[in-house]
């Protein structure tokens, strides 16, 4: 066991996350005879309690209450709910697995085989963790078992394949996105988990400031035009799209999406899943739309020029389209569209707002740390503002299971068309700096600066977009 108190993996699995909460314990050391535990309260009715439970010798060592504390915190996650009596495991460790996923708040889950070694990674807050080790041997049946729950062909190795798993419990329902890829070592599975229900989600929650939603929310009240939201994978747009979505959805209005895949479900909204290996594509199913009387259309993604397209072409046609888009801000959102082939006149007469995001880590207030501002923590061509004097820095406890951070937020960039951008557009005139600075509209950098100001991440979180 290494000094910063993190514990193997094949070691971890020897006990259950409850387990080692419950009895205040963690595995040091394994062979073929017995396990050895570390505990505070060391007697000889907790040694034969756990050889019951666990059904193998133990061997028990004396440690302190706060470094087991700290070696529960860093290597077991608690769940996040309290009903997990009325989840009825079986023996499938493919079903405890998935639950284990669900609730400790993992948002993918990725199966990984090697020369040497099988391994499954939760992601977690936007980070992966190794979780478990998988036996060589036991690999390929669990990866045949994971293709059959989500109706893949067993016997196709060599092509990628897409599927889906329902999970239901009797406090839950969850969906799993599941995506194969044939590797040297193997085929590797990721499983995303969508949570079904949106009632939760609602903008004033997500990270906006006043100013900023207030100006979301007169542009999504327009009756028709387009809506752009930009950023990488993972950076939140399908949440923002789906509160969008709940505020828009009333008894008057006929929203349609087309998704891949359907993260949540909203009563109120027609929903289809994208299935692009029988047609059923994004472009397609946009033209079948446009003869469904919608109001309102929501496109996944726009991932080529022929979306783009059919986006603008419902837009003119007096409908409002809500997408995203793959770019590193909101105003390269243009370039992006004309580099698709799209001619500026027709961006600039239809879309309302462009908008990025990002998600960022926020620092745990438990054990954040001040400490002086110095050039070497930022990127070598960033000019530190004269506001900014210190800063906080990620340090590690309990409460954050000694990551330094806890939850995210998004943060925002979001730049309405104007009569000014709409002529910019037009004559293809795409640097618009003094135009950001002139009407203080907050950029992904300077939010992510104010982020640091008040303390809210660290300097190490936003590096990215603090380089120009």
């Amino acid at each position: 066991m290494k000094n910063d108190f993190n514990i193997e993996t094949s070691l971890l699995q020897t006990i259950s996350s409850e387990q080692a909460y419950h009895y205040n314990i963690v595995p040091f050391e394994a062979n073929n005879e017995y396990v050895i535990f570390k505990s505070d309260n060391v007697s000889k009715a907790l040694k034969q309690e756990l050889e019951i439970v666990l059904g193998q010798k133990i061997e028990l060592l004396s440690e302190s209450s706060e470094n087991i504390r700290q070696y529960l915190a860093t290597n077991f996650r608690q769940q996040n709910s309290n009903k997990t009596e009325d989840f009825h495991y079986s023996s499938d460790f493919l079903e405890k697995l998935l639950y284990s996923a669900k609730n400790i708040g993992s948002s993918d889950i990725h199966f990984e085989s090697y020369e040497l070694k099988c391994r499954v990674r939760f992601r977690l807050d936007g980070k992966l963790k190794e979780q478990f080790l998988i036996p060589l041997d036991e690999y390929p049946v669990i990866i045949n078992k994971l293709k059959i729950k989500a109706g893949l062909d067993i016997s196709e190795k060599r092509l990628p394949q897409d599927g889906r798993i329902t999970v239901k419990t009797n406090t839950d329902e969850f969906d799993i996105r599941v995506s194969s890829l044939p590797t040297l070592h193997g085929e590797k599975m990721v499983l995303r988990i969508l949570s079904k229900d949106a009632n939760h989600i609602n903008l004033e929650d997500l990270g906006f400031s006043n100013s900023e939603l207030r100006v979301y929310k007169e542009t999504i009240k327009k009756p028709n035009g387009i809506i752009l939201i930009s950023g990488p994978t993972g950076s939140g747009k399908t949440t923002t799209l789906y509160a969008t979505l709940k505020l828009l959805n009333d008894n008057q209005t006929n929203i349609l999406t087309i998704e891949d895949p359907i993260e949540y479900t909203l009563e109120g909204i027609n929903q289809v899943q994208l299935k692009e290996n029988i047609g059923l594509d994004f472009a397609s199913t946009l033209r079948t739309f446009l003869r469904q009387d919608p109001d309102v259309i929501m496109v996944g993604e726009i991932r080529d020029a022929k979306t783009a397209n059919m986006a603008i072409r419902a837009a003119l046609t007096g409908h409002l389209v809500l997408s995203t888009i793959h770019t590193n801000s909101a105003w390269a959102t243009i370039s992006r569209l004309i580099d698709m082939g799209i001619p500026a006149f027709l961006i600039a007469s239809t879309l309302n707002v462009s908008v990025a995001q990002r998600l960022v880590r926020k620092l745990c207030n438990t054990c954040k740390e001040e400490s002086v501002i110095t050039d070497a923590i930022f990127p070598s061509n960033f000019e530190i503002p004269n506001s900014l004097k210190t800063h906080y820095r990620a340090v590690g406890c309990n409460a954050c299971y000694y990551t330094g951070y806890k939850d995210r937020k998004a943060i925002y960039e979001i730049i309405p068309i104007t009569k000014t951008l709409i002529e910019n557009i037009k004559h293809n005139d795409l640097e618009i700096d003094s135009y950001i600075k002139e009407h203080n509209i907050a950029t992904l950098k300077s939010n992510a600066i104010e982020l640091i100001e008040k303390g809210i991440t660290s300097v190490e979180e936003v590096y990215a977009l603090l380089s120009d």
